[in-house]
Order: structure tokens, then C-alpha cells, then sequence
């Protein structure tokens, strides 16, 4: 099930620790795929083919079924945020995208009968001493709340599939979750629920092995993670092309958004937004998208201009980074999140920047273009998501 929130409607403004209740704090560290620190990066395309594959990818992402569906490195794959965690006994690194519209640890696994390519080593279940696969009488056949079925030998087997012929179908298998953490030593999460893809089909790139999931599914992460999260996650996405730093997915009492400037809004099984950091762009009703849009053109003093990408229309000249927006507040139940320049607009060319919001009917998705320079704090227990400004390269 993915993270769904109220939204009101979008407007113009004038204007390792251990907390109290026993639960721990740890980080994982998030790095967008298109930073050279990235293991993602591609040192042979420039920044703006990797941004246009990054929003081709992202206009069919948007087409998944969502029905179908520490400290460690966090970097980004295709205009989303992907995490580095270990598999196994002993620890076997993957990258995979951190997704909070998914609800399943996934990768690729040895033997792979049909498998996408990917250049890295693949997870092979063989090697590791913790790795047992789920019978079909456990319960934890079950708890994926994915789509099951029982092999010959009576074991669980598991298919996840997407709009976009992005499929993944393997074994329900329990292993050693393992990260790395604040303190410098690694946090394992022993008896983890993931699937193990020996038939997957995905839009990633070739060093990704698969998904980790964060959203409220009883197979994903952060609720398998139990009490030692408390239930709650937090992370801080950093700008495309602003900053080579990394930002951290963060757990436990290191996840808690608070202080002056943070809203919260609560966030429902039925809604009209899904909060996607898998996401690159922001997809609203084609009505709304149609005023929001022609109100931006109305207020923008830049010339407007054809872009590179077909499917972005607002597109504008302008070579620096510091040109007028107008002010946008996005209205949450029980609070307002004002957006920047860098949540509004993406810069597609070295004089080309473009409105990183599109019109759809069918799927009403918050992404992550919108989010950068956010603290964003998920708390499953209390069923809300905070927002604070950030400047998420600091963090």
C-alpha cells in the first residue's frame, strides 16, 4: 500500500541513538545516481541526457499499479533516490531504489532464468549461511500482500507486476538485513521477509539489482524493522546539479521532524495524493494542472521557449539559477508547505529550464523533484508525514 495524504488543492501566496522509548536512531546514507560520488554515475553522458533519461523514466514509473505493488549509501537511479544495503551471511552489498510507493524488499538472484542485465553481482541465495526460503504454510507467505502462489516443493513464491511491463517474480525468502549506522558499526535485521527475483523485467539502470520498499505493507522495511524504528523514517533529498553531497535515510529517534517551520499532515489508505520518492515529477488532475500551469506563465518574467523534453510544456530561457518564481504553497490538511525554485523547476538544458509538473488523471503522485530541500518524516504509528525546510547538502 503506498503513502497516501489529503491534499487540499495548490495555491499562490503572497508571501546511533537511543530515544526515551527504547527505540534506536540510525541513518542511511542517499546519494542521487547522477552525482559523480554515485557508484550510478555514467561519466560519458552530460548532466542534461542523464536529467532527460532520469524524466523518461519517471513518465513511466508513474504508470505502476500501486495494488501490484542504519547509515548506508542512498544514491539516485532514474530520477529516484536508490539506498546500499547488505543481504546475507555474510553481508552481500545491493543497490536498490528506495521507494516509499513500493511495499517489498526485492533484488535479483541467482540462478536468474530471465533476468534484466545488470553489471553488478548478483545476490546468489546459495552463499548465504541465513537465507531459507518461506513454505507456503508460513505465515510469512502471506505478509507481502503481494500477488502468491506455491511452487511444486510447496514453497512461496511471489510476482509483482507494473503498467509498464515492469514485472519481478521469484521466491519469498527470509535473510539477514544488514546497514550501516551512525556509530560506525553495521545494524543487522536478522529473519527480514524479501523476494528473490529469478524472473524480473525493470526500467533500471544496470548497476541496480532491485527495490527497497518504505511503504505501509507488512513486508516493506521500515514496518519489518519493528521496534527498532518505532515506526518512524525520515529522509532529505538533495538537489539534482546543486551539490555532489550525499543526504541520509534515517530511522528511529534520528527520523523524528520537528521544531519551528515543520507541518505535519496524516495520511490515510484513501486519499488524493501519493507521496512517491520514486518519482521524479509531480503528476496533478489535468484541470487543476491546466489553472496551476497558465497561473505560473502568467507570473514568470522569462521568455518562454520549446524544450528538449516533448512531454514538459512550461519551459522558459534563462542561464542562471537565481531567476523569480512565483510563490506556491501547497495546502496539506493541517499545514502548508511553501515550494522553491528548485521544487517548482528543472533545468533540462544550459538555457532551458521546465515546470516539473504534468498533467494525469488517473494518478495524483507528490515526487521528488518536490520534495528536494525537505526534511520528510514518516511516522507509520502515528499514520502522518511532517515536512521541514532544509538545505539538505548540509545535513
Amino acid at each position: 500500500m503506498a503513502l497516501i495524504f489529503s491534499l487540499i488543492l495548490f495555491i499562490f501566496a503572497a508571501t546511533s541513538s537511543v530515544a526515551a522509548d527504547g527505540s534506536y536512531g540510525f541513518s542511511v546514507e542517499m546519494i542521487h545516481r547522477d552525482f559523480p560520488k554515485s557508484p550510478l554515475f555514467n561519466a560519458s553522458e552530460t548532466h542534461y541526457q542523464r536529467i532527460a533519461d532520469a524524466l523518461r523514466r519517471s513518465i513511466s514509473r508513474e504508470m505502476v499499479s500501486l495494488t501490484d505493488t542504519g547509515k548506508a549509501p542512498i544514491y539516485s537511479s532514474g530520477g529516484a533516490y536508490v539506498v546500499k544495503i547488505s543481504l546475507g551471511t555474510p553481508p552481500f552489498p545491493i543497490v536498490a531504489v528506495a521507494d516509499t510507493g513500493s511495499n517489498i524488499i526485492w533484488t535479483q538472484c541467482k540462478p536468474c532464468s530471465n533476468c534484466y542485465n545488470q553489471t553488478e553481482p548478483m545476490f546468489e541465495p546459495s552463499k548465504s549461511s541465513t537465507y531459507k526460503l518461506v513454505p507456503c504454510s508460513s505465515p510469512n507467505c502471506s505478509i507481502s500482500g503481494l500477488e502468491s502462489s506455491c511452487s511444486s516443493e510447496s514453497m512461496c513464491e511471489y510476482s509483482t507486476s507494473y503498467y509498464d511491463g515492469t514485472h519481478s517474480k521469484g521466491d519469498i525468502a527470509v535473510d539477514t538485513v544488514t546497514m550501516g549506522s551512525t556509530s560506525g558499526q553495521p545494524v543487522a535485521f536478522p529473519q527480514t521477509v524479501i523476494g528473490c527475483g529469478h524472473d524480473n523485467v525493470a526500467a533500471f539502470g544496470s548497476k541496480i539489482s532491485g527495490i527497497v520498499g518504505l511503504g505501509q505493507g507488512p513486508a516493506s522495511l521500515v514496518q519489518q524493522m519493528g521496534p527498532a524504528t518505532g515506526g518512524k523514517f525520515s529522509y532529505c533529498l538533495v538537489p539534482v546539479g546543486k551539490s555532489n553531497n550525499s543526504s541520509y535515510l534515517n530511522f528511529g529517534s534520528n527520523a523524528i521532524v520537528s521544531g519551528s517551520g515543520a507541518v505535519s499532515t496524516p495520511f490515510y489508505t484513501s486519499g488524493n495524493i501519493i507521496i512517491d520518492s520514486g518519482t521524479t515529477l509531480t503528476y496533478i488532475p489535468e484541470e487543476t494542472y491546466a489553472n496551476f500551469s497558465n497561473a505560473i506563465s502568467k507570473l514568470m518574467d522569462l521568455k518562454p521557449t520549446t524544450g528538449p523534453i516533448q512531454f514538459l510544456n512550461y519551459c522558459y530561457e534563462t542561464t542562471t539559477d537565481d531567476y523569480k518564481v512565483p510563490p506556491v504553497t501547497v495546502h496539506f490538511e493541517g499545514g502548508n508547505v511553501n515550494l522553491e525554485r528548485e521544487n517548482l523547476f528543472i533545468r533540462v538544458a544550459n538555457n532551458v529550464v521546465c515546470l516539473a509538473f504534468v498533467a494525469r488523471n488517473d494518478m495524483f503522485v507528490y515526487g521528488n523533484i518536490a520534495q528536494t530541500n525537505f526534511l520528510v518524516g514518516y511516522d507509520t504509528k502515528k499514520s502522518s508525514v511532517s515536512f521541514k525546510a532544509a538545505n539538505c547538502a548540509t545535513l
